[in-house]
């Protein structure tokens, strides 16, 4: 039986910066995702502040919000078997320096906190963070 999941994956303004886009999403070609849906935004950093808000209480919450809303990202969903699993498994470890070989965060990532993409950890928050980009 299949489990066709979505799960959402944004490219993060480090990466868009440096024109990454197009090398990101063909990665998650190459591994099987399709991308059902995806749009160029520009956060504000109150939008910002309520898409991480389950980092609130975290002592990095503020650099988050203010880091996701420095410049445009890409915001998609992704779709495949497992997706929100597979998709943190390409991505890699937060901090790119300790992530694996071959991992999205390991090729592109900057530092911990410019790591190039962000996925859901959860089909729960997968939900909840598609609805927030994409609740036309």
């Amino acid at each position: 039986m299949s489990n066709i999941e979505q799960t959402l994956s944004i490219i993060k303004p480090d990466a868009v910066e440096r024109n990454l886009s197009e090398e990101i999403k063909n990665e998650f070609n190459k591994n099987k995702f399709k991308i059902v849906k995806e749009k160029k935004v520009k956060l504000e950093k109150s939008d910002a502040e309520k898409f991480y808000q389950v980092h609130q209480s975290k002592p990095f919450y503020n650099d988050l919000c203010s880091y996701l809303s420095s410049g445009p990202i890409v915001v998609m969903i992704l779709e495949k078997e497992n997706a929100v699993l597979e998709n943190r498994k390409l991505m890699g470890a937060t901090d790119p320096s300790k992530a694996e070989k071959g991992t999205l965060r390991k090729k592109y990532g900057l530092s911990i906190d410019k790591n190039s993409v962000h996925g859901s950890d959860s089909v729960d928050n997968a939900k909840i963070e598609i609805d927030f980009f994409f609740n036309e």
